[in-house]
């Protein structure tokens, strides 16, 4: 029997007609197919917009990585989508986790931060410029 635990939540919620809040949390290893399910919802969630801005609260305290496969979903999503994203709040508690929102910001068009508890990453993201 396995330990393996593996989780994945989305939220999506669209203010007006120009920002999205996508609020994730992952368990175990990301995979190919939470991408599968995030990026049709993200792209409906932006549909019709004419300049979205996305704003992303991930939760990474139980994340344990990606799966290959998943890396690179994570890479094509950036490509993509990558001038969208306005803040990315990554909440973490490993050192990796730390490096990896550094490494993030140079793929989005925003800013990326890592905090260790969640509130003020949402005090953060909801800070108006």
């Amino acid at each position: 029997m396995s330990d393996y635990h593996h989780g994945f939540s989305i939220s999506i919620e669209r203010t007006g007609n120009q920002r999205v809040l996508l609020a994730m949390h992952a368990r175990g290893k990301l995979e190919h197919a939470d991408y599968e399910t995030l990026v049709p919802m993200l792209e409906s969630a932006i549909g019709g917009m004419e300049h979205p801005k996305i704003d992303v609260l991930m939760d990474m305290r139980e994340l344990e990585g990606w799966e290959i496969r998943a890396a690179w979903d994570d890479l094509k999503l950036g490509v993509k989508h990558g001038r969208q994203f306005n803040k990315v709040a990554m909440v973490g508690n490993k050192a990796w986790q730390e490096t990896a929102a550094k490494i993030g910001t140079w793929f989005i068009g925003g800013e990326a931060r890592y905090f260790e508890d969640k509130a003020p990453a949402l005090a953060w993201l909801d800070e108006t410029p």
